[in-house]
């Protein structure tokens, strides 16, 4: 039995595990199979406050991740296939069997990036794929990129891109957008902005140096076509790691945990959610840090005004 169970160990998770830790509450995190989530992917981070030369991805996930540690929080690798929301204590089951018990749970499990699925591309994540304008435009002053999507995601982050790239291309399969007509608007009003459409991109080419070009099938044509680049951003969206929930906890049509305004309570009373996986506008490491704060606050307390058991710390 435990006071509380973090699940995932992105920068929101490993927040709520210190801020539940220095509060004596022994947490038990539960890594998946993406220890430190998606900033592990990430090269350089110069955005993250504390590091005004930047700091590498990893590294500040294993940074976070030892400072839990030191205030007590208990790790363990394992896949949760499901989680008995029913009743509290609640209950998770962890693949091989093996069933946890906690008065409360925060839910950090993000959301993943969609990619294409295309040779090259998963090869060259860091090395020039990217799937966050916002952490890796800077990177890419004054050379020619591509944009891949065709929603408002895809006009957002070619908009922002132009602050730095010298052209920005934007790729489409389609003829048409599925982007609202404000955000067309703002894109083709953009005079840094070229557009390749009608076009499925096919492979990622790179050297050993990073991205230097796109694969694609012309659709009107039928001939495959290179366009050169030095970065290429696939902006197609993301899928919120919530599938393990089974529906018991209110989520939007995507599926983002939906949360009570100005704090990160779900509609389950002790359960909360934090990072990504209730975030589908900001997705930044210091917004997941902070709202990791928030459920651990609001986790604790709950606990302060619902204990019902004599909390001497996590009983195996």
């Amino acid at each position: 039995m435990y006071k509380s169970i973090v699940i995932g160990t992105g920068p929101a998770g490993l927040t709520a595990a210190i801020y539940l830790a220095r509060a004596n509450l022994n947490p038990l995190v539960i890594e998946g199979p993406e220890p430190g989530g998606q900033l592990t992917t990430t090269t350089e981070v110069e955005n993250f406050p504390g590091f005004p030369e930047g700091i590498m991805g990893p590294e500040l996930m294993a940074n976070m991740r030892k400072q839990a540690e030191r205030f007590g929080a208990e790790f363990r690798t394992g896949w949760i296939n499901s989680v008995d929301t029913s009743k509290r204590p609640f209950t998770l089951t962890l693949e091989g069997g093996e069933t946890l018990q906690a008065e409360t749970l925060i839910i950090s499990t993000g959301a993943s990036a969609k990619y294409l699925g295309i040779p090259g591309e998963r090869d060259n994540v860091g090395r020039g794929v990217s799937t966050c304008a916002t952490c890796d435009g800077f990177f890419f002053r004054g050379k020619k990129i591509i944009v891949v999507g065709g929603g408002d995601s895809a006009m957002e982050e070619a908009n922002f891109l132009t602050r730095f790239a010298s052209e920005v291309v934007l790729v489409h399969r389609r003829e048409e957008l599925r982007a609202s007509k404000i955000m067309q608007d703002r894109a083709r009003e953009n005079p840094k902005i070229t557009w390749a459409l009608n076009r499925t991109p096919l492979e990622v080419i790179a050297t050993g140096m990073g991205v230097t070009g796109l694969k694609v099938l012309n659709n009107e044509t039928g001939k495959e076509e290179v366009i050169e680049t030095q970065g290429l951003f696939v902006a197609i969206g993301h899928t919120p790691n919530t599938k393990f929930l089974n529906g018991q906890i209110d989520t939007d049509e995507i599926g983002y945990i939906k949360v009570k305004p100005g704090s990160s309570e779900t509609n389950v009373p002790g359960i909360f959610a934090c990072g990504d996986v209730q975030d589908n506008k900001y997705r930044q490491a210091i917004t997941a840090a902070g709202s990791g704060c928030m459920a651990a606050l609001d986790a604790e307390k709950f606990l302060e005004g619902s204990a019902v058991h004599d909390w001497s710390g996590a009983v195996s």
